[in-house]
């Protein structure tokens, strides 16, 4: 049980007069679920142990990309050997060549690949080069749906069905925000809308294939996703899948392996880097040639394949590519899906969730599915809120948001599982009685 969490009190109150909110980072602030963030201080495996000594079984992992466990012993000895010989050049290193033959040969559809230092640099980047290689300036992207935070992607649907972009943030201008069109997902009749009011206008349509930023959802069953690859080509637009939080979680090559549907751009971030800020656009060679310097679509960075992030990525990716790796991931983590949805039912809860390898939600709704952003959004928050809380008390660590995925790792046990259900258990009975 975290019954003390005094240091995490006093860290946080120092923070907030020196941070905005106290974080760099808006969810880790809990505005969503009350309470005290937690700070911490070290972790290893599945576990994170915060400052007032407190140990958490934690189901977040960076927000993904924490796939072979915290710390992982071969990630941390290559960061290290990589540190001795530098931290940073801002010119080319071999590293960069070892992690781009792997990324090229693990993700179907990328053939040429460009580091970068995170992936809101990644999509921001794609959307750039779409539009330079289509000369079209439109993009639709879909309700609720997250791409990081440049400005032309903080847009949010209006009152119909798919609507003309407005901003969901202060200092997006508006005349940006129109070049985004909106719509909900798992309605391609909006899409096909989208595309008959603005012909030849769009340059392309970026989305999550596994929704994880609104929860996850199902957009592979519904043929969501094929229906936008056929749009695409029936449009002359290009398909870009921001597998930032899927790509290499719930197959070595992500989404696009997993169900067979090739993008043109595909956006990496996240699980590509082991941990270490890092973020990838890579797809076709004609679209990817024409970046600078050898086209016109400008972008630099000078942290862009940074030798530490390289090295970690190298030592996680190798080790994906394994397939026994994904059996036990895959495993583990229907195991603990099940084991939660089993408890809100014993607890007369209404829940319903979606995962798809290591990574799921549950919601806490009444609905039968959540497969749309309408959906996640009549979730019942407050309870979430309640339950985030008690789980943390009882030493889960979960994410502070019920618009987030839950992510399994190879450092997860048999008896953590098993601990996590049983403490889910008592929780939802205590919230229930």
């Amino acid at each position: 049980m975290a019954s003390n969490i005094e240091k995490s009190r006093k860290d946080f109150q120092q923070a907030q007069k020196l941070l905005p909110g106290g974080v760099n980072s808006p969810v880790r602030a809990f505005k969503g679920v009350g309470g005290t963030p937690r700070f911490f201080d070290h972790a290893k495996g599945a576990y994170v142990t915060d400052v007032d000594g407190n140990r958490y079984i934690d189901y977040v992992g960076s927000w993904g990309p924490m796939i072979l466990g915290h710390a992982h012993d071969a990630v941390i000895k290559g960061i290290k050997e990589t540190a001795d010989k530098g931290v940073s050049f801002g010119a080319p290193c071999e590293l960069e060549i070892d992690l781009a033959e792997l990324v090229i040969d693990m993700v179907p559809s990328i053939e040429v690949v460009r580091f970068v230092s995170s992936g809101s640099e990644a999509t921001m980047s794609a959307l750039r080069l779409a539009r330079g290689f289509t000369h079209r300036d439109k993009i639709v992207k879909f309700e609720g749906g997250y791409h990081g935070h440049a400005d032309g992607l903080l847009v949010k649907a209006g009152s119909g069905a798919a609507t003309f972009g407005v901003p969901d943030s202060a200092g997006v201008p508006a005349d940006y925000a129109k070049l985004t069109l909106t719509a909900p997902f798992n309605d391609i009749d909006a899409v096909k809308k989208l595309f008959a009011e603005n012909k030849d206008e769009i340059a392309c349509i970026i989305v999550e294939p596994i929704p994880g930023n609104t929860g996850v959802m199902d957009l592979y069953s519904t043929g969501f996703l094929q229906a936008l690859r056929d749009i695409c080509d029936e449009e002359g637009s290009l398909l870009i899948f921001d597998e930032v939080m899927c790509g290499f979680r719930v197959a070595p090559g992500g989404a696009q392996e997993r169900f067979n549907i090739m993008p043109d751009l595909t956006c990496l971030g996240k699980i590509i880097g082991g941990g270490l800020p890092v973020g990838a656009y890579g797809g076709r060679e004609d679209i990817m040639r024409q970046i600078s310097p050898d086209g016109p679509v400008y972008q630099a960075g000078t942290l862009s394949g940074n030798p530490l992030a390289m090295r970690a990525g190298i030592e996680t990716l190798s080790r994906l590519r394994d397939p026994a790796v994904y059996e036990i991931l895959e495993a583990k983590s229907a195991h603990l899906f099940e084991g939660l949805l089993a408890g809100c039912k014993d607890a007369g809860v209404s829940a319903c969730g979606n995962r798809f390898g290591s990574m799921f939600t549950i919601f806490f709704t009444q609905a039968d599915s959540c497969n749309s952003y309408a959906d996640v959004c009549n979730s019942d928050l407050p309870f979430f809120g309640k339950f985030f809380n008690a789980m943390l008390n009882e030493g889960i660590y979960l994410a502070p948001s019920q618009f987030e995925a839950a992510f399994v790792s190879m450092a997860h046990t048999d008896d953590d599982i098993y601990e996590t259900i049983a403490a889910a258990s008592r929780v939802l009975a205590r919230l229930t009685t």
